[in-house]
């Protein structure tokens, strides 16, 4: 894999998801939240995870220069969540994406991350369309992206996804 773009911000490093993060991703992917307002992907051991960074991840990293980053706060090294910008099959634009384990919930780590995220999409990557996903029990997820300045657009499935998600977008 090639060298790509590590972001920074006050309080975090993100850098791009790598193997290194396997035992990381099988966490978060694993917590009732991320089950609840994401979905079950399936990873249920280091080697899963491993073959989704990948065959999910890595792909588009290299094809397009992003994907999805490991947040990482810079006081102790602890990784937090993951956060990233998609080319998802079924959506406009760049999809912009967030999950974080539950202790490091609510403390603003996430809008850190996906406001770093997403200013260099459009400034580094020429980004102009930006969307968000989320259903509509998610609350902190629908807050978060609207803080972004994203504004709710209807109500969509993705292909193969039966389940009604919350389509945002933000030209840029």
């Amino acid at each position: 894999m090639t060298k790509h773009l590590t972001l920074e911000t006050e309080r975090l490093f993100l850098r791009p998801t790598s193997f290194e993060d396997a035992d990381f991703v099988l966490r978060l992917m694993n917590t009732p939240k991320w089950m609840e307002n994401i979905g079950d992907r399936k990873v249920r051991t280091e080697e899963d995870a491993r073959n989704y960074i990948k065959n999910k991840m890595h792909p588009q990293l290299d094809r397009l220069g992003f994907s999805n980053y490991t947040v990482i706060r810079k006081d102790d090294g602890q990784k937090m969540g993951s956060c990233g910008l998609y080319d998802r099959e079924g959506l406009e634009g760049v999809d912009i994406g967030f999950a974080f384990l539950p202790e490091f919930e609510g403390k603003g780590y996430a809008f850190e991350a996906a406001q770093k995220v997403l200013d260099t999409g459009i400034s580094h990557f020429g980004i102009t369309k930006v969307s968000a996903i989320t259903i509509e029990a998610n609350l902190p997820s629908r807050k978060l992206i609207e803080k972004l300045g994203l504004t709710f657009s209807k109500i969509i499935n993705l292909p193969d996804d039966p389940e009604d998600l919350m389509l945002y977008e933000l030209k840029i």
